[in-house]
């Protein structure tokens, strides 16, 4: 073992603080976004009852308040840096970063939050299918286990559900919900991608950078759905004006979103993908736990089997990826 500097054990100590704040200001942040996501889908304001039905604006206007947000911390941490992307870098991840996010809200009018949670944290199955189909990859024999794993257990949860659960929503709709999960993983598939080729073209930008810019231009791209094609920004405006509850909601949901992209991309600078991909993927189950227990929306015996199939599949995945990748020359199929 080599010999510790003297200060190596306070390092060690500020490092694993460093990462005790990341992990609480991100499960902060988005198991209270999750909350006041569900409340929105789900609750039924004023004595006339009324529903919150402007779900996918949500995501315009939470990347207005991200855009200030990182951009006032971008002047103040940042100022100076000259070798950042051009802002127009960002607009084609912008596009499908906008789409997604508002067909994975929309969805929630059509299946329970715990469904769109667990629906969502499938990712890898959208990416293998891609990779396999349209760009001739192949995956290892693990990477296929953990991926009929979490399409299992998809399938498990889906096919029953709490009467009290669909009782709450909307318009119960769950193939119709599902596939919309599914056209937002796909969305994200090529956001993700897009910005890693970013990434490599600009070794000198930011997370930072990144995230203003992205929320700029998303939220560009919802203005004409907001206060063009539809009246939509006018009627959400409204209907917080009349129903202070929701405003809090919404605000609060946007603050959230705010906060919570700011750790992630901390955590991804200082820690890495692996990591950041760990602390995510735990807090999805925990959004599922709070979901059941503080919203009470109860599960089945068998959804919670599928649960645990999911994260099982996520978990077994990372931990190999992150083996592979520490074996040097190791062949990267994913």
């Amino acid at each position: 073992m080599p010999k510790q500097h003297p200060n190596s054990i306070a390092d060690r100590i500020l490092l694993a603080v460093n990462l005790l704040c990341c992990v609480g200001g991100i499960y902060g942040a988005y198991l209270t976004q999750g909350v006041m996501q569900e409340t929105l889908s789900t609750k039924r304001f004023g004595p006339e009852l009324k529903r919150f039905t402007h779900l996918p604006a949500l995501n315009g206007v939470q990347s207005w308040a991200c855009f200030v947000w990182a951009y006032v911390l971008l002047k103040i941490f940042e100022k100076g840096h000259s070798k950042m992307p051009p802002i127009t870098a960002y607009w084609k991840p912008a596009v499908s970063n906008s789409i997604g996010p508002a067909c994975g809200m929309q969805a929630l009018k059509y299946i329970s939050y715990p469904a769109q949670v667990l629906a969502k944290s499938s990712k890898m199955i959208p990416v293998m299918l891609v990779g396999t189909v349209l760009h001739g990859k192949s995956y290892s024999v693990v990477e296929y286990t953990c991926c009929s794993l979490i399409s299992a257990g998809i399938s498990l949860f889906a096919l029953r559900s709490s009467t009290k659960v669909t009782s709450k929503l909307a318009h119960p709709n769950a193939p119709l919900g599902y596939f919309l999960c599914f056209v937002n993983l796909t969305l994200d598939g090529y956001t993700n991608a897009a910005q890693d080729e970013i990434h490599r073209k600009h070794e000198g930008g930011s997370a930072l950078h990144m995230m203003c810019w992205m929320n700029f231009w998303c939220g560009l791209f919802y203005v004409p759905f907001l206060f063009g094609l539809t009246n939509t920004g006018r009627e959400l405006l409204a209907f917080c004006i009349q129903y202070p509850e929701a405003g809090r909601d919404v605000l609060l949901f946007c603050l959230c979103g705010a906060v919570g992209q700011l750790f992630i991309f901390h955590t991804i600078r200082r820690f890495g993908s692996l990591i950041n991909t760990l602390i995510t993927t735990t807090r999805k189950f925990f959004n599922i736990l709070l979901s059941v227990l503080w919203s009470g929306n109860p599960l089945l015996g068998q959804q919670w089997v599928a649960v645990a199939m999911v994260f099982g599949g996520l978990l077994a995945s990372s931990v190999y990826k992150s083996r592979r990748h520490a074996i040097p020359g190791k062949t990267k199929h994913a």
